[in-house]
């Protein structure tokens, strides 16, 4: 029952608060018309009437909806509300200011003065509140809102100065005390930024540069109280809005779905605190005011421009601070930073606020470690909110909302680009770019970005695709078929289609511009890879011959074009023309003289033509400026093997292992933080194996050129021994990274077996053979020297066995061939043998090894054709260089 007491005496308190202090306005004068009546009756029923329109009235103030304060002002018109004083000619002021300035917002943020002549709104509004200041019939509480209005007023129609004096006469104390109306905080907010704005375009005479700062840190001042006050008015009117009055609640069921449409000078204090500061130059306090007004909590109100804020520090990150410069979010800027710009401190430790918003707890929460990390981080959060928000309706009109998000989203995907690819994440770039797809029809920059991204990440079949459909929406630009075609030849090994893409661009004839000879290119490198892929010798031919043709095409269409240069003395090496190839090599080495392919092909030239010494000293050229080419270290094995013997060749191989170790398994033992942003192929994290080095790596996964390129036939071949090995692999979960560091590693010990044997070594030989298996257990390379191995000891049906494994994975595999049907005439199975070896010879028609071992099987039962096939492997041995030709990539 106390309980109740006390209920019902506070309701009666608040009861006698409202009557006292709305009956004295509209009971005074009343009462002399109508002195017949019951006065304290009539003043009791007329103030409930007042009270009610008077709270509506003010949360549509706080709330922005000028509409609706119409409506309210006709009501208190016909309850006689406010005969006595102008507190209705000031709510109609303020609804038709701010009408106003809501339809000028392109001319208000171009700072173009608005004319009265040409806004009869406005016209209204000012008259309206003239009247009111000279009348000065209103209580103390309104007349500062009207000084407010008209400080706004004298603000859009540019003169700043008596915007200034304005805002000086309001009294801010007013607008500060406890328990004031929710759009109170607004107009406080408005008057400070106003104050600030006026004093930013108040021109000062040069000579006053002492009066300059103190204006420029007075208006600092301003921004900085104003950016507070509105971001508390946005959290206060957050809290009448998501919880009304229950009453209010039934009255009003939409009120919770209001849709707070924030004017320009709400916009402009939330903003122009840090704008100044970054137009100042002051990046380090201007970061810190970002950081400041991110960690308010967070309203639906402020919603946009927490994204625009967010979106605007990243900015500042990414084109400002240096990875070594930066300094964490929860602290203060450095000294260092604060020096240079001339501040002691940060300027929201100068300037204590009047109204501080509610700030989010620092206690428990994740803290970014790097420049790049919180850039990131805050780009995606803007991209939920900018992806989420982009308007995706085609009609008409709709179309200035949808390019303005648009644009809205293409700035954060742009930032965004900038900062994943800092760490090398396409992958999630892509994934980034790919949600963005959903508004983003016939927008030709984010389909290009995505296509870049997808190309980058290596997801070859969608990059296709995208560059394609950006070839559809731009068919004039020819980079776009060449960008896929580069893919197709790259990674997918779709040559077909290449050609097909290649060919779109050569159709375009001048109008392609320097993009024709690429195009040629193009063409001749898909022809030429199609060759080296072809199986019978006439198809073989054809292509080698078209390759020809087109490459010779290119060189002719942009002779000052290295790449060409050296791509056709690579053609011309395939089919054998040495000496050829040595014209257009060479000019494309006066061209660049230290491009690696081309030494690499001038190295496997010269020893086609058995000048070993040159070729060696030509690789050692090369190798002094590309030290860790693991290509030109095979090719290097093989000469030393050639000119010095299998003992010279074995210690390159053992200096090719300790530059793997170094290179891809650094041994360290200091721990690495796990929070770290920076991605494992810069921290090169290391555990030691018991056997076998072992690394955890998360690496940019870009196929590494050093290690040269796979035939075209052994592309699938290589899969699916991947495949295969990661099930038979136990250890395989500790192998990581890209397979291609781990295919150079099996190359080296296979390189090293393979010396082994040459020199006698067999256990050695198996140790190392031992070595790739534990790697790749299914290659058909360490099946094919396991085989060897076998056949050297004398084991031929468990080498027969070995090759058959080898062939089944690899069928048509030259040196699994040749081996194969030596095998078989060796033992006693010479028809088989020799079908075997022709088989060899057609697929590789110039492998004078495949010719030779077919000559030795033929003699052997006395045919008449054994002569010829050895004047032919005598011919192509006399050109056959050290490495075949298809080690040197073909990438467009």
């Amino acid at each position: 029952m106390s309980t109740f007491q006390r209920e019902n005496d506070a309701a009666k308190s608040l009861f006698r608060r409202l009557e006292s202090a709305v009956t004295p306005i509209v009971s005074g004068e009343y009462s002399h018309h109508h002195h017949h009546r019951d006065r304290t009756a009539m003043a009791s029923r007329v103030s409930f009437t007042q009270i009610r329109l008077e709270a509506e009235m003010e949360r549509y103030r706080a709330e922005c909806q000028w509409d609706k304060m119409l409506a309210v002002i006709e009501q208190m018109h016909a309850a006689r509300i406010h005969e006595d004083d102008d507190y209705g000619m000031l709510m109609m002021a303020e609804s038709l200011l701010e009408d106003c300035l809501q339809e000028n917002m392109d001319l208000l943020r171009r700072s173009s003065p608005l004319m009265e002549k040409t806004q009869p709104k406005l016209c209204r509004a000012k008259g309206y509140l003239n009247t009111i200041l000279s009348q000065g019939r209103l209580a103390p509480r309104y007349l500062n809102e009207a000084l407010l209005l008209m400080a706004k007023v004298h603000y859009v129609q540019g003169r700043y100065r008596d915007a200034q004096g304005m805002c000086a006469r309001v009294g801010l104390e007013e607008l500060t005390l406890d328990e004031q109306p929710t759009y109170h905080l607004r107009l406080l907010a408005e008057a400070f930024v106003i104050k600030g704005l006026s004093l930013d375009h108040q021109t000062v005479s040069a000579v006053s540069r002492v009066r300059l700062s103190e204006r420029e840190e007075e208006s600092l001042s301003c921004f900085l109280r104003a950016c507070d006050a509105a971001l508390s008015y946005l959290q206060e009117l957050d809290k009448v809005v998501t919880t009304p009055h229950v009453k209010a609640a039934k009255s009003s069921p939409l009120m919770s779905a209001v849709d707070i449409d924030l004017g320009y000078f709400l916009q402009a204090a939330l903003q122009s605190a840090y704008l100044c500061l970054l137009h100042r130059g002051h990046l380090a306090q201007g970061a810190h005011q970002l950081r400041r007004v991110l960690r308010v909590v967070e309203s639906r109100g402020s919603q946009s421009f927490r994204k625009a804020a967010a979106r605007k520090l990243a900015e500042v990150l990414l084109s400002s601070v240096s990875e070594d410069s930066y300094w964490p979010p929860l602290g203060p800027p450095p000294s260092a930073w604060l020096h240079r710009e001339g501040a002691a401190a940060s300027k929201d430790a100068i300037y204590p606020t009047v109204k501080p918003p509610q700030r989010y707890s620092t206690d428990c929460c994740f803290c970014p470690q790097d420049v790049v990390e919180e850039a990131v981080l805050l780009l995606l959060i803007t991209e939920s909110m900018a992806s989420g928000d982009a308007v995706i309706s085609r009609l008409p009109d709709q179309a200035d909302a949808r390019q303005a998000s648009l644009q809205d989203a293409t700035s954060v995907y742009d930032l965004l680009t900038i900062g994943m690819a800092r760490r090398g994440q396409y992958a999630m770039l892509s994934e980034c770019l790919e949600r963005a797809m959903k508004f983003s029809f016939n927008e030709f920059h984010l389909w290009h970005q995505l296509g870049l991204s997808l190309m980058a990440a290596r997801k070859g079949v969608g990059a296709v695709s995208v560059f394609k459909e950006c070839a559809r929406m731009r068919p004039e630009d020819p980079s776009l078929p060449l960008l896929a075609a580069k893919i197709c030849i790259s990674q997918l090994h779709w040559f077909d289609e290449a050609e097909a893409l290649s060919q779109t661009v050569v159709s375009m004839g001048e109008e392609a511009g320097e993009f024709l000879p690429r195009a040629f290119l193009a063409v001749g490198l898909c022809c030429s890879l199609q060759a080296s892929d072809a199986s019978l010798k006439a198809d073989r031919d054809e292509f080698n011959k078209r390759a020809l043709q087109a490459l010779k095409k290119a060189h002719s269409l942009d002779p000052q074009d290295a790449h060409i240069a050296m791509y056709l003395a690579l053609q011309l090496a395939l089919i054998r023309q040495v000496s050829a190839a040595m014209e257009p090599l060479q000019a494309a080495l006066s061209l660049c003289g230290d491009d690696l392919q081309s030494l690499h092909l001038l190295t496997l030239l010269l020893s086609a033509q058995k000048h070993h010494r040159h070729a060696l000293d030509t690789l050692n050229l090369a190798l002094s400026q590309h030290p860790d080419n693991f290509n030109l270290l095979f090719t290097k094995v093989k000469l030393e093997e050639a000119m010095f013997g299998p003992a010279a060749a074995l210690q390159t191989c053992e200096e090719m292992l300790q530059r793997w170790q170094s290179r891809y398994d650094v041994s360290r033992s200091s721990e690495t933080d796990d929070s770290s942003s920076i991605p494992m192929a810069e921290r090169t994290e290391v555990s030691q194996g018991a056997r076998k080095p072992s690394i955890h790596l998360t690496l940019p996964d870009f196929q590494d050129a050093s290690t040269g390129s796979l035939s075209p036939s052994t592309v699938a071949v290589s899969r699916l021994e991947a495949a295969l090995s990661e099930v038979s692999d136990i250890s395989s979960s500790r192998r990581q990274g890209p397979t291609y560091i781990w295919t150079t590693l099996e190359h080296i010990w296979l390189q090293a077996g393979e010396l082994f044997m040459s020199d006698s070594r067999l256990k050695e030989a198996q140790f190392c053979i031992a070595e790739a298996s534990a790697i790749f257990p299914s290659s058909h390379s360490v099946l094919l020297q396991r085989g060897r191995l076998a056949e050297l000891r004398g084991q031929l049906d468990e080498a027969k066995g070995l090759y058959d494994e080898a062939l089944a994975i690899h069928p048509t595999g030259e040196r699994i061939l040749v081996h194969m049907g030596r095998l078989l005439v060796k033992s006693g199975r010479v028809h088989l043998g020799e079908k075997v070896l022709r088989d060899a010879v057609q697929v590789h028609s110039i492998s004078h090894e495949a010719w030779s071992s077919l000559g030795e099987a033929l003699q052997s039962r006395d045919s008449s054709q054994a002569p010829d096939c050895f004047l032919t492997a005598l011919e192509l041995e006399a050109s056959c260089p050290i490495r075949p030709f298809t080690v040197i990539p073909r990438e467009l």
